[in-house]
């Protein structure tokens, strides 16, 4: 029976998807409103910003009054995951195109609408890539729009859907699944036993820390509307700022401390922050993965502080470059403390060396559980630890090893796993570079984007540095391949692969009922 013919009878449309979705929709319609009520101040962008917010709200509900969960299975998790997010960043785009905020003279619609939708991505996935630039100065666009892009950064480094289970009780036991799908590694199995209390945990923690940065911020020396915003993308170690020099704008070393401290703890586990505020104890260190996080950080900024002075940069100068560039790679959060191109942190002046230490700093991210994007830590540790092992077996063909985590053994399925993530990003790392690259960017540019890309960071080497545009950098094309990348990272790769499950076995059974009723 086809579902929609149930809605004017009352029944309600059984799907996990629809209901999700709907839901989260109307979180970005409020998202939206207070970026209305901002831009009623500032008096720019007021009518175009209600007006999304109206048609976000009214979609978001309709599919919520007509929908409610149904069958609870991997398959239904993951769909209702991906086409959350994929639907929710296309709608995000509605306040850039109805403000004409990427209208620029000279510029097609096409264009205009694949900005619009790049932002978008951008914002929701964390990974700050921008189409602002000189052509189009991000100074010049009202407090409305910007609040918004800050505030699509924020909703996704927690994740819509965690906020979606936090109050919507219907979804019961699906909702460990839909959060784990969303945010894997949380550790939401061994916080609680209920489901909404684990959202609401995350969440709490998350607006707590939000506040925490910026206030800090705003001590610091930003005014209040930067500090919030920052806060915002700042706890979501997305990468946005109000300023076209993004960090650097201020020059200001407390600034720039806040934002690293910020920064670092954004990139740990929340799994961690939970235990630590529970037991009133810093036991970060106990965690593996914590530690290697620290060790890889604090190795990396010792290395770029040798290179750096090796060239010629001065000590203190150079430590500074070195934390904030190492950090803000580290946990893929995007911003820059360069004042302008060609200053010591810009880092696309940079030698080789060092840009090969961002270059690593980018694939392997954060921590599992975090806001990070990247690899994440636990899934290098284990993969250092089952090439270690393949090492031993040649050595020992008889012997047995165990791939350990610290003192803890890996099961033999989740190695599997790992080793199957690595190499279908190994893959989406070498075919994406190479299909970049074919619509005319240079080797490097293409390499850079797509590993940013996938990594949520923003950030990236070659033609799109600190101070430069994707516009500017990337023809059209290739950021529309970059923004399904930068999807495929936030998600990560194999909830993505297995939302289109659904919707390809519902295709196929229309195509075998056609082909049925043809013969």
């Amino acid at each position: 029976m086809n579902p929609l013919s149930q809605f004017p009878f009352g029944n309600r449309w059984k799907s996990t998807t629809a209901s999700v979705l709907g839901m989260a929709l109307l979180f970005v319609a409020v998202g939206m409103t207070m970026a209305t009520l901002v831009a009623l101040v500032d008096g720019a962008d007021a009518l175009a910003l209600a007006t999304a917010s109206g048609i976000t709200a009214l979609i978001g509900a309709g599919l919520f009054h007509v929908a409610t969960p149904g069958p609870q299975n991997i398959t239904a998790i993951f769909s209702a995951v991906g086409t959350t997010w994929v639907t929710t960043s296309v709608l995000g785009a509605l306040p850039y195109l109805l403000a004409g905020t990427f209208a620029v003279a000279g510029q097609s619609w096409v264009v205009v609408l694949a900005d619009a939708l790049f932002e978008s991505v951008s914002g929701f996935s964390t990974s700050g890539s921008t189409v602002f630039g000189a052509h189009n100065p991000i100074e010049a666009q009202g407090a409305g729009i910007l609040l918004y892009r800050h505030l699509t950064q924020w909703a996704g480094g927690m994740g819509i859907v965690v906020l979606v289970v936090m109050v919507l009780p219907s979804l019961r036991s699906s909702g460990l699944g839909l959060i784990d799908a969303e945010a894997p590694g949380m550790g939401v199995d061994r916080l609680a036993p209920r489901i909404k209390t684990i959202a609401t945990r995350f969440w709490s923690l998350y607006l707590g820390f939000t506040v925490a940065v910026a206030a800090s911020l705003f001590v610091a020396g930003m005014g209040p509307f930067d500090a919030v915003a920052h806060a915002f993308s700042t706890a979501s170690t997305g990468g946005f700022s109000t300023k076209d020099a993004s960090i650097g704008h201020w020059d200001s070393i407390a600034i720039e401390v806040v934002v690293v401290l910020a920064m670092i703890i954004g990139g740990a586990s929340f799994a961690l922050h939970n235990n630590a505020l529970r037991q009133r104890k810093f036991g970060y260190f106990r965690d593996p993965e914590f530690r290697t996080y620290a060790a890889v950080l604090g190795a990396a900024v010792g290395l770029v502080v040798v290179f750096l002075v090796g060239d010629q940069m001065g000590v203190v100068r150079a430590f500074r470059s070195a934390v904030f560039n190492v950090v803000t790679f580290g946990t893929s959060s995007g911003f820059s403390n360069a004042t302008g191109a060609g200053t010591a942190g810009d880092f696309a002046l940079w030698a080789a060396g060092p840009q090969l230490v961002l270059l690593l700093l980018m694939v392997f991210g954060g921590c599992t559980g975090s806001t990070s994007g990247g690899v994440k830590v636990i899934r290098l540790r284990v993969g250092m630890a089952y090439a270690y092992r393949t090492l031993l077996s040649l050595r020992q063909p008889r012997a047995l090893f165990t791939v350990r985590l610290g003192s803890t053994p890996i099961s033999e399925s989740m190695v599997e796993r790992i080793a199957g993530f690595m190499v279908v990003y190994g893959l989406l790392v070498v075919g994406g570079t190479i299909v970049i690259a074919a619509l005319g960017v240079d080797l490097v540019s293409a390499f850079g984007g797509v590993i940013s890309a996938l990594g949520n960071t923003g950030l990236t080497l070659g033609e799109a540095g600190p101070t430069a545009s994707y516009a500017d950098a990337y023809p059209t094309t290739a950021r529309m391949v970059l923004a399904v990348l930068m999807l495929v990272g936030r998600l990560e790769i194999f909830p993505m692969l297995l939302m289109l499950v659904a919707p390809y076995r519902s295709f196929a059974g229309v195509a075998r009922g056609i082909r049925t009723q043809l013969r």
